[in-house]
Order: C-alpha cells, then sequence, then structure tokens
C-alpha cells in the first residue's frame, strides 16, 4: 500500500509529468511564410539562456575605423553576427535552433537614406532560421534604433535560447 503523503505527491506531480517537455512554436496567421514564430511556448523546468547583444567584428581593417566599411552592410554584419552567436551557442552546448526569442536592433544605414536595410538583415537571417537544416523559428521583433556604440555597427542582436 502506498502511504497518503506519496499518494498525494504523485497526485501533485502527475499533471507535470503528462505535460511534454517539447518547446512549441505557433506559425503565424494565416498561411504566412514568414519565417518567424508569432510565439513560442517554453514548459516549466528548462533552463532558459539569455545572451548579451551581439556586434559584428571588424570585416575590412584597411576601411576608416569605427565605419560601417570596416564592418559591412547589413546583411554581412547579420551574417557575421548570427555566426557569433552560433560560435557562443556551441560553446555551451546548444545550437541555433534553440534560440526561442530574438531581438534585433537595425541602424539607418547612410545608403539606403537612413532606413534599416530590412531586406539585407532578412537575406542573413533566412541562412540560419528557417531552413531544411534548420527549420525552427523564435519569436522575433525588429526595430530600426537611432545609432548603437560603435558608429560602424548596423547590426546587434540579442537571443533567449532554452536547453533541450
Amino acid at each position: 500500500m502506498i502511504p497518503r503523503t506519496r499518494l498525494l505527491a504523485l497526485l501533485l506531480l502527475a499533471p507535470s509529468l503528462a505535460m511534454g517537455s517539447d518547446v512549441v512554436r505557433h506559425k503565424l496567421p494565416g498561411n504566412s511564410t514568414f519565417p518567424i514564430a508569432a510565439a513560442v511556448e517554453v514548459p516549466a523546468g528548462r533552463t532558459t539562456v539569455y545572451l548579451s547583444g551581439a556586434v559584428p567584428p571588424v570585416a575590412n581593417a584597411e576601411a576608416p575605423a569605427n565605419s560601417v566599411a570596416a564592418y559591412g552592410d547589413t546583411e554581412a554584419q547579420t551574417l557575421a553576427v548570427l555566426a557569433r552567436i552560433q560560435a557562443q551557442l556551441e560553446g555551451m552546448g546548444l545550437a541555433m535552433g534553440d534560440v526561442v526569442k530574438m531581438q534585433v536592433f537595425l541602424v539607418g544605414d547612410p545608403g539606403n537614406d537612413g532606413k534599416m536595410d530590412f531586406a539585407g538583415f532578412m537575406k542573413g537571417y533566412s541562412r540560419y532560421f528557417g531552413t531544411d537544416e534548420q527549420p525552427n523559428l523564435p519569436a522575433r521583433s525588429t526595430m530600426q534604433v537611432a545609432a548603437l556604440a560603435n558608429p560602424g555597427f548596423l547590426v546587434e542582436i540579442e537571443v533567449t535560447a532554452v536547453r533541450p
């Protein structure tokens, strides 16, 4: 016979055990093919990892310091930042598919009349998310900001990941 306290503990624990431990990614409404999740649900008990904002490394050391030419256009900076994020995640035993939330800060591109180059960002982003190799999509916000810490930066990205 099971003691009452054990039985009570099992009954209280049963609902959480019955819940799956899988992250649930909700698609955008309608037939949208836009590569982000409308929402992401993370089950209780999962470890959440918050990465600080990542910025691009110098791509052209011969360009003037702190210039856009030194870091590249929005697409190049996006690819470099996502590569940095991927390396950081891998160093922690995680992968890009574990990212559940992304915040993207884009500076207006001087070559784009001071507007953010969203198309350039999406070209880089789409190489890491929503691919056959890595289909998981994060919930994401993308915004234009007045400036970042270095005048050559056009892109800064923060991510939140969940341990599998």
